[in-house]
């Protein structure tokens, strides 16, 4: 028996890239806030630095990672960039590859005594216009010891004046704790970028870090400015991950960077490697999300 040609079954139509990416933004918000970023401009002079806090008091948060990262970005696009560890796991140290531990002279001599800057504690990276100012267990004894200085908030302040001048950018790496050493670094920033793990219980710490934001705002530093909330270890095929982001955004509005750092195997590797991963695996989409972080912390 004959088929006939209009009883043959449908096809469905593939569909074209365009359609295919609108559906996923409507699956994936972080995806649907993507927009193309401007290539900054090139610098003729270097400095006055602005000095950035990245701050949580959670731990694990990619405050670290985010830091190195971020740095390593801001360098590529001709910036001279100076990181400060101010947690004494040191952590910020050892994922650059520098043996902290062992060191004389760390943060915590250029905090404590009079005599010592941070010229005499910074230390060249691998990456050409990237510093470090190192720490090490030794910082965990300044907490205590600064309670009894004089002005002891600005502590950190008074010494960021000698090396200002020399950088674009100086990101500090706060300790994951609400005590005197990250006051210190919300006194000493004009911004704080928050990272922000995916995650219902990273997400019910932020209020009471932004009401600590707010108190040194009004009482030491009127300056002070949230730069953005930077959404880490986001992970689209998760219901929560995309819940949680939207929420976020919601609350916080347009100060979350549209950039959002996916998790990935890679940035664990970088740590052991003591790079950071825009050298580490420069075509990776981890370092193209840190360029873009760059480019948006350049516009700000």
């Amino acid at each position: 028996m004959a088929i006939r040609a209009d009883a043959a079954p449908a096809v469905a139509r593939p569909r074209d890239s365009e359609e295919m990416g609108a559906a996923a933004s409507r699956l994936d918000p972080a995806r649907a806030r993507q927009r193309k970023l401007p290539d900054p401009k090139p610098l003729t002079e270097h400095g006055p630095a602005r000095v950035i806090a990245m701050c949580n008091q959670k731990g694990g948060v990619g405050k670290t990672t985010s830091t190195i990262n971020l740095g390593a970005a801001l360098v590529e696009f001709g910036r001279k960039v100076l990181l400060i560890d101010l947690d004494p796991q040191g952590a910020l140290s050892v994922g650059l590859g520098v043996p902290a531990q062992n060191m004389d002279r760390t943060i915590y001599n250029a905090l404590m005594e009079r005599r010592t800057t941070l010229r005499d504690v910074r230390v060249p990276t691998d990456i050409p216009g990237l510093d470090l100012v190192p720490s090490n267990i030794d910082l965990s004894a300044a907490e205590v010891q600064l309670v009894s200085e004089v002005a002891r908030e600005q502590t950190l302040l008074r010494v960021l004046a000698d090396v200002r001048d020399e950088y674009d950018y100086i990101l500090i790496d706060c300790q994951p704790s609400l005590g005197l050493l990250t006051v210190n670094a919300l006194t000493a920033a004009q911004g704080v970028m928050i990272p922000l793990e995916c995650e219902f219980f990273s997400l019910r710490g932020v209020a009471l870090l932004v009401d600590t934001i707010d108190k040194v705002k009004e009482r030491l530093n009127p300056q002070l400015e949230i730069s953005g909330i930077l959404a880490t270890m986001y992970d689209s095929r998760t219901v929560h991950c995309r819940e949680v982001f939207s929420r976020v955004v919601e609350a916080f509005g347009d100060t979350v960077f549209q950039t959002v750092i996916q998790r990935t195997v890679r940035f664990p590797e970088t740590t052991v490697a003591g790079q950071p991963i825009t050298t580490w695996a420069p075509t990776s989409s981890g370092a193209a999300a840190y360029r873009d972080l760059a480019k948006e912390v350049l516009a700000l």
